[in-house]
């Protein structure tokens, strides 16, 4: 792993300071106490902009969040949880017999056949689908060209913004089934999103009129 080159200002030193990592890249757990001093750069209220999915530090690291200290789902703990290295796919690489799976398949919002394999977590930020060794069936699913590309762009749109897809806006009643508007950090804070799923979001619509 090449040493990190992190723009002048960066946060991501500071954290990385404080949190140690070892030579596998993984820290200890790091509260949000520990952001004074030195480290009082490090603060953030939400958001937790220095170090997101497409923060400096993300390239390098994966990082992991924990919210169950304090209500109200806000980040309490940050961890380094390893380089980006080893099993990582930078080119997004998909494991031949899922390709393979969904090939066979109908895209879930227009029924069309010859499929793309989408990775429902738009933002690509957990690790363990990111590794080929690792990767599940149901991590994927298949959608159309036209889908995909549609998805792709919300998706960027929502990393920008950190606004989830609102899916009133293709005339559902609800606009997510799990989660609000702002998106969240963790790994799986896309779930929830129409785009991240179609069919649970229609399965979750079904079960409102019930």
């Amino acid at each position: 792993m090449n040493k990190p080159n992190f723009k002048k200002g960066s946060r991501a030193p500071l954290f990385i300071k404080l949190s140690n990592p070892d030579k596998n890249g993984i820290s200890r757990w790091v509260s949000k106490t520990e952001f004074v001093d030195e480290y009082a750069p490090l603060w953030f209220e939400n958001g937790a902009s220095w170090c997101r999915a497409d923060s400096a530090i993300s390239k390098y690291y994966y990082v992991e969040f924990d919210k169950s200290v304090t209500p109200g789902n806000k980040i309490d703990r940050i961890r380094l949880n390893g380089y980006k290295k080893e099993g990582w796919t930078g080119n997004q690489a998909i494991r031949a017999d899922i390709k393979k799976y969904y090939k066979n398949q109908r895209c879930v919002i227009l029924g069309t056949s010859n499929p793309e394999v989408d990775h429902k977590n738009g933002l690509k930020n957990n690790p363990r689908v990111m590794n080929v060794k690792t990767q599940k069936l149901e991590d994927f699913q298949p959608l159309s060209k036209a889908a995909n590309d549609a998805k792709r762009q919300f998706c960027k749109d929502c990393e920008k913004t950190r606004r989830r897809y609102d899916a009133k806006k293709l005339g559902y009643p609800i606009s997510w089934y799990k989660g609000n508007e702002i998106h969240d950090e963790s790994v799986n804070g896309c779930e929830g999103c129409f785009w991240y799923d179609p069919i649970e979001f229609r399965r979750h619509l079904k079960q409102k009129k019930n």
